[in-house]
């Protein structure tokens, strides 16, 4: 295990894992709850996350985005590493509803039709905001090249996105973390 990787890990259990009664999105019931976003956006681990999402992004990827808020930290610290690295990736958000004022839209940030694109999210369990986050990108007319979550608690978004002909891909996963998933 590199030594980014080793103290994002480490972060994650310490700052973002809580144990306890939770209500997941879904509604399900969980003894366990990530706020991933506990340790995407904390200064001592924030460039580390970057670069570990940026070794899985394909060298040809020109974008990087997701369903507001959940993507937002990774999406935007991401693009800001990459771009201090001399690679250029546009970011944007998807939003969760259609803006009927301004320009109008889902889509804030920027990306073009055409533009490759990973989507990324924090947390996935069922990996439902990836996919509705790469729906709307589809519909733009820029193409999906990978869905990327920094942590995957589910176990099911991978086979989710392979039956809308996309890869998945997470940098943590629950039994990383010393759980079973809990997807479904």
């Amino acid at each position: 295990m590199t030594d980014a990787r080793e103290r994002v890990l480490q972060h994650l259990l310490e700052h973002s894992v809580r144990r306890g009664d939770f209500t997941l999105k879904s509604g399900r019931k969980s003894s366990w709850f990530i706020d991933s976003k506990q340790t995407i956006c904390a200064p001592e681990v924030m460039v580390d996350v970057a670069n570990l999402l940026l070794e899985r992004i394909p060298a040809d990827a020109t974008a990087i985005g997701g369903l507001t808020m959940g993507a937002d930290g990774a999406t935007f610290i991401t693009a800001g590493v990459a771009g201090t690295k001399g690679r250029a990736l546009r970011a944007f958000s998807v939003r969760k509803e259609v803006k009927d004022h301004g320009a109008g839209g889902r889509i804030a940030g920027s990306l073009k039709p055409g533009d490759r694109v990973v989507i990324t999210e924090d947390t996935v369990t069922r990996g439902t905001s990836l996919l509705e986050a790469a729906r709307v990108v589809r519909d733009f007319g820029a193409e999906v090249i990978l869905l990327l979550a920094v942590v995957d608690r589910g176990g099911t978004a991978g086979a989710m996105a392979s039956e809308e002909g996309w890869k998945f891909d997470a940098l943590f996963s629950a039994p990383d973390l010393g759980f079973e998933y809990e997807g479904a």
